[in-house]
């Protein structure tokens, strides 16, 4: 599997959609689209789509319902993956520092997962202390990929910070020069990690944001990433790799991204771009316009511009809105395979039509 991550797109340049699910049907998007397109996906989790996952009714004192949901998650995705036959990358978004604990369980239920099936329940996750002093951030990203690395399961650490809002991080207000990474400062972190294990990714910054916002106000330099690869390249002289991209980067924010500063981060060393908040909007969307299409439908149960007796249980059945959510997040997941360069690279031939999926007993509607 690590192969998708650390070789395959540095030698034929393209990056891998990392998509955030809350729920089942986001996660049976992600599959379908993958499959779709032909390409592997990467599934993740934050700490609070996974406390959501296993149900807000649930405690999550030292996170035991984000720990359970994510676990849940995962069984979910490899018993669906496995039916669409596409490849697929388990891995957890940001974890600060006061998110440890969830980490350290799911690293728990990877291991215990290893010992009866000699891989990890998850293939890697994120750990983010960008916030934190250098110094520590590397530190405890030694001692995590350290253990982690054993069993299989890549780290991926942050340097800098990504702006804007996400699971209720704010960094609407980070400081300008905190969104932009140092080439000096990848260097250190390439130089810690490596001994320890390659089995790492950087989420270096380069004016990242989470969110969409209006034309103008996110500035991001690409060039940042080729300017590491370089002075990296440099400092390690015969040992730098023949492409001299010796790290793999993580490109955060990609929502609402030119499509020219995220192809110019692909051939700079982005094999992972993550989209988050332009799914959710996609998910919102197809429902918002189902309830468009059919809102006379959808007032009451009974009783529509077909007749005063006439059920409407087939409209408001979930399946039928939730199902519209799905379509319109793999249109838009289309895209983001199709910006990434991430299409056809699988082998896996033409998808045939599904059969027997009319849904609800009185058929399925035209969403």
């Amino acid at each position: 599997m690590f192969c998708f991550i650390l070789n395959l797109p540095n030698e034929t340049e393209y990056a891998i959609p990392a998509v955030n699910c809350v729920s089942s049907s986001g996660i049976n998007a992600c599959l379908e689209a993958a499959r779709k397109n032909d390409a592997p996906i990467i599934i993740q989790f934050s700490s609070g789509g996974s406390q959501f996952y296993g149900g807000k009714g649930l405690d999550n004192s030292n996170y035991h319902a984000a720990i359970a949901g994510a676990v849940s998650g995962a069984f979910h995705v490899r018993t669906m993956a496995e039916q669409y036959g596409v490849p697929v990358i388990l891995h957890t978004d940001h974890c600060a520092k006061k998110l440890l604990p969830w980490i350290d369980g799911l690293v728990l239920a990877s291991e215990r997962f290893y010992e009866n099936h000699g891989e990890p329940l998850f293939s890697s996750h994120m750990i983010d202390l960008s916030e934190d002093p250098i110094e520590e951030n590397i530190a405890i990203c030694k001692d995590y990929l350290g253990r982690m690395s054993k069993i299989g399961i890549l780290l991926e650490m942050e340097l800098g910070i990504t702006g804007g809002e996400e699971d209720g991080v704010n960094n609407e207000d980070v400081a300008l020069e905190d969104l932009y990474s140092k080439p000096e400062e990848i260097w250190q972190v390439y130089k810690e990690l490596t001994p320890v294990s390659p089995m790492f990714t950087v989420a270096a910054a380069f004016g990242n944001v989470h969110g969409v916002y209006s034309p103008g106000n996110v500035k991001l330099e690409p060039e940042i990433l080729t300017r590491a690869q370089e002075y990296i390249s440099d400092q390690l002289g015969d040992a730098a790799p023949a492409d001299r991209k010796p790290v793999s980067f993580v490109f955060h924010g990609g929502s609402g991204s030119d499509v020219a500063d995220i192809q110019r981060s692909i051939g700079y060393g982005v094999i992972k771009m993550n989209i988050d908040t332009d799914t959710q909007w996609s998910y919102w969307e197809g429902i918002k316009n189902f309830e468009k299409k059919w809102h006379p439908y959808l007032q009451q149960q009974i009783g529509n511009p077909d007749g005063p007796e006439k059920p409407n249980k087939k409209y408001y059945d979930p399946r039928e809105s939730m199902r519209a959510g799905e379509l319109n997040t793999i249109a838009r997941l289309d895209q983001c395979f199709a910006d990434l360069k991430c299409v056809n690279i699988c082998g896996l031939g033409e998808v045939k039509s599904a059969d027997n999926i009319l849904g609800p007993r009185r058929g399925g509607l035209p969403v």
